[in-house]
C-alpha cells in the first residue's frame, strides 16, 4: 500500500472531488484512508451527563484508497507513485511524472543487495 498516514492526498471521485488534504488513519485490511476534511458525516448525539445538551458531531468516514492520489511536492498535483530502490538500498516512493523520490521516511530497511556500488 502506497499511502501512508499524513501524506497529502488528493480525491478523484465523489462528492469532494479535487479536495486536496491530509490522511488522518489508513485502514489496510479493509482497503479505504481517512482523509482530513473528506466525507463528512453528521452523529446525532443523544442528551447525556457528558454532553448534557445532545447535538449533532461532524466526523470523516473512510473512503476507498483507489479514489485517492498521492500529491507530489514537486508537481503539486495529484500523481501515481512508483516504488523503487534508492543508492543506499532503501525501497523509497517516487513520483511517475517527475520522477524526483518522494520525501518521508523509506518503506523498508536498507538492502545491500540493491544498493549501487
Amino acid at each position: 500500500m502506497n499511502i501512508r498516514k499524513d501524506d497529502r492526498v488528493e480525491v478523484q471521485t465523489g462528492d469532494d472531488r479535487g479536495t486536496i488534504g491530509r490522511v488522518l488513519r489508513v485502514l489496510p485490511n479493509e482497503g479505504k484512508v481517512v482523509v482530513e476534511g473528506v466525507n463528512r458525516v453528521y452523529k446525532h448525539l443523544k442528551p447525556s451527563r457528558q454532553n448534557p445538551q445532545g447535538g449533532r458531531l461532524s466526523k470523516e468516514m473512510p473512503i476507498d484508497i483507489s479514489n485517492v492520489l498521492l500529491v507530489c511536492p514537486t508537481c503539486k498535483v495529484g500523481t501515481r507513485m512508483g516504488r523503487r530502490y534508492a543508492d543506499d538500498g532503501h525501497k523509497v516512493r517516487y513520483c511517475k511524472k517527475c520522477g524526483n523520490e518522494y520525501p518521508g521516511r523509506p518503506l523498508s530497511k536498507p538492502r545491500p543487495r540493491y544498493a549501487k556500488k
